[in-house]
């Protein structure tokens, strides 16, 4: 597997963690331990788990850590959804935060579908 700095997923997924950091930190101080922890925690997930599943010795393996990272992605865009119902982020933030995420999904979605190809002809 290459280095997975050089995968667009990974790449992608680091300027969405960047973004994140950057739009949570207006939330309100209270939300420290809470909305603002999450966003960033699912955010830095995604991206870390593209990273460490590149590492694995199986496409398998690497397939079953992407697949973790869409669902680090799902819970981001739900996230941010509760932040702008609840006025923590306005809707062009939003919509800038679900734009990028979706183009990510559709990325990972694609590299899944890729490299689980390959180890299912691999197996049959």
């Amino acid at each position: 597997m290459k280095n997975f700095k050089e995968l667009q997923i990974w790449q992608k997924a680091m300027i969405l963690v960047t973004k994140t950091y950057v739009t949570t930190k207006s939330f309100p101080k209270e939300e420290i331990f809470g909305l603002t922890s999450q966003l960033r925690r699912c955010s830095v997930s995604i991206p870390s788990n593209i990273a460490e599943g590149s590492a694995r010795a199986s496409n398998k393996e690497f397939s079953r850590f992407i697949s973790i990272a869409a669902g680090s992605l799902s819970e981001f865009q739900t996230q941010i959804e509760i932040a702008k119902n609840i006025n923590y982020i306005n809707e062009t933030e939003f919509k800038n935060l679900y734009e990028d995420s979706r183009e990510l999904e559709a990325m990972i979605v694609s590299f899944y579908r890729k490299i689980s190809a390959g180890h299912n002809s691999a197996t049959q």
